[in-house]
């Protein structure tokens, strides 16, 4: 009988797919039912997205849903695959070191492989220094070391949604590869940079940085072979599938108002048999 892989060793996995010269996709779930259908369909990793996470609970995005409610979701779908799980944890839900020590300890017993950290505070909504940032990488690094275990840290830079006084794109640009070079020198495993869209923008991070880089799947970035061949890493959805999920029922909900849309029900190629099979593996 097989052995599901410990934590450590979903970690080094999930480092080796970001080094293995495949773009790596991560469509980003938010429950055990849509972790379970990537690794049906061959996904070496999974990914939660916090929006995805907040909004199918009832809260807003920004670290508005209690983090004891947080955890126990990310292990039930860490629990539920083979697989890598990353998540994102927004700023660390942690208002001092201390608390960000505790947390990071906790999130590391759910047997997640990786998180998501970001440079956006919380409190103000603003893009915080990048030191504020380094500081969390190190201190979360330090602690995975303590606990005898470890973790992939995608640390993520909002200079081009928060980057308030970095007004031009040229500003923007020298800003996020500044930040990208500390955080990988803080110990970041790989960098995100939120919302860069232009592939002359993405191919100078890469380039710069030669460190695996994140890019999420928004309008007007380049296409997934091209990304693959300017050398990214990495490319998340964020909540589009779930954008994606609540059109469907949106549609079709509508449809059935207008007594339309029958054959969109009864014909779904997905049906509980195929359901049952997901959560009985």
């Amino acid at each position: 009988m097989d052995t599901m892989p410990d934590q450590k060793e979903k970690v080094k996995q999930f480092y080796n797919l970001h080094h293995s010269g495949k773009l790596l996709v991560l469509p980003n779930i938010w429950d055990i039912l849509g972790a379970k259908l990537l690794q049906d369909l061959g996904y070496p990793a999974i990914a939660t997205a916090s929006a995805s996470v907040a909004f199918t609970n009832g809260y807003d995005d920004g670290e508005k849903m209690p983090f004891d409610d947080v955890l126990k979701l990310l292990k039930k779908i860490a629990d539920s695959v083979a697989i890598p799980v990353t998540a994102d944890i927004e700023s660390g839900f942690a208002d001092n070191e201390i608390q960000l020590a505790q947390n990071v300890k906790q999130l590391l017993a759910t047997g997640i492989a990786g998180i998501n950290i970001e440079d956006t505070d919380k409190k103000t909504n603003l893009l915080m220094s990048s030191e504020v940032l380094c500081r969390k990488i190190q201190l979360i690094k330090q602690v995975a070391k303590e606990t005898g275990t470890d973790i992939f840290i995608n640390a993520r830079a909002d200079v081009y949604v928060r980057g308030k006084g970095f007004d031009t794109p040229a500003l923007k640009l020298k800003e996020t590869i500044e930040r990208g070079n500390a955080y990988k020198s803080a110990g970041a495993d790989c960098f995100f940079p939120l919302a860069v869209q232009q592939e002359s923008d993405i191919k100078s991070i890469v380039d710069d940085l030669k460190m695996p880089v994140n890019i999420i799947l928004i309008p007007g970035i380049p296409e997934l072979k091209k990304l693959h061949e300017i050398g990214v890493a990495r490319v998340s959805l964020g909540p589009g599938f779930l954008k994606i999920a609540i059109n469907a029922m949106k549609n079709i909900a509508e449809r059935l108002q207008n007594m339309e849309g029958l054959k969109d029900i009864t014909e779904n190629k997905v049906t509980s048999d195929y359901l049952k099979k997901l959560v009985n593996r």
